[in-house]
């Protein structure tokens, strides 16, 4: 007689785990990195200023002071951004037994955040001019930091950086994209030192992450086979670069926007002192009006970049994929 098994036995519990294993990316470099700062109005304003060119010029004796030459600073500003999420869960989903979470409401609300704040640094990395937006038709949009790098521009074959520089005006893709190259990092570098600029870290996406770790200085890195025993590690990655003007920390970034006509992705070389989220509206969950057996709560955060002097940022566009 056969004996009894787990095949026609009625009554097993499931085996379901109790853990949720999400390897949905959560890091949001730049938006960690930058400043943190209020903002008052849906219109944030700043100003910015420079200094007169250095000068060699000597003063005649007992001549008359020349005139004066005073300049008034710059004053500029841009829209915030409203990004929401909904979370709409039945009450019955509430209240059955789960695995992973006690409630539907509080995990999905939690999952929103991240959502969010992922929205918020792909949003800020675009090339997204600022829009005031219109009553019931149209979101008001802040200017991503793509619209404000102007003075430190570097192409790699014939793309347009923006007009004016101040989040108004998109930066223009080229005709073609070329590999990136460790002489146009050094041109953007050297023009961001030039205009007064120290920044501090390279953002790229993944792509053109492993392009710099090919750069020549990284055959020169090596470690020396050990006698203890020990694994030989290879160097094939550069999170540091050194350059003329200063220590660059190589960041790759998951959620830079990359030009579709043609394909094509961009390296910024950012200072975050020089720039910051002004925030109007802070993360913040609303109970909507309940019209049932269910709970609906809108998670939102309205914001705007500060993109401080632009001439502390330099950008290389138009890289090939």
């Amino acid at each position: 007689m056969a004996e009894f098994r787990t095949y026609t036995a009625i009554g097993q519990r499931e085996d379901l785990s109790n853990t949720i294993y999400n390897i949905a990316p959560t890091e949001t470099p730049v938006v960690s990195s930058i400043g943190k700062t209020k903002a008052t109005a849906t219109y944030h304003e700043w100003q910015t200023d420079d200094l007169a060119a250095a000068s060699a010029a000597g003063l005649i004796e007992g001549a008359d002071a020349s005139g004066a030459s005073d300049t008034p600073t710059t004053r500029v500003g841009n829209r915030t951004q409203i990004q929401g999420k909904t979370v709409h869960i039945s009450g019955t989903l509430d209240a059955v037994d789960k695995a992973g979470r006690k409630t539907e409401t509080a995990y999905q609300l939690a999952k929103a955040g991240q959502e969010l704040k992922r929205d918020m640094e792909k949003t800020i990395l675009g090339n997204v001019a600022q829009s005031n937006g219109t009553a019931g038709s149209a979101a008001r949009l802040l200017g991503s930091i793509q619209t404000w790098l102007g003075t430190n521009f570097v192409t790699m074959t014939d793309g347009v950086a923006p007009v004016g520089s101040n989040g108004t005006a998109i930066r223009t893709e080229g005709a073609t994209a070329s590999a990136f190259t460790e002489a146009k990092l050094k041109e953007c570098v050297k023009s961001c030192f030039e205009n007064g600029g120290n920044p501090t870290i390279l953002v790229v996406p993944p792509t053109q992450k492993q392009v710099v770790s090919g750069f020549p200085g990284i055959a020169e890195q090596r470690y020396a086979a050990p006698t203890s025993g020990k694994q030989t590690t290879i160097m094939g990655a550069a999170d540091v670069y050194l350059s003329d003007f200063g220590t660059l920390s190589v960041v790759p970034d998951r959620f830079m926007t990359a030009d579709t006509s043609p394909a094509a992705e961009q390296a910024l070389v950012l200072d975050p002192s020089m720039a910051a989220i002004a925030t109007l509206r802070p993360f913040q969950s609303n109970l909507l009006a309940k019209s049932g057996d269910s709970e609906k709560h809108q998670m939102l955060v309205e914001y705007t970049l500060q993109v401080s002097n632009e001439k502390a940022h330099g950008i290389v566009a138009d890289l090939a994929v």
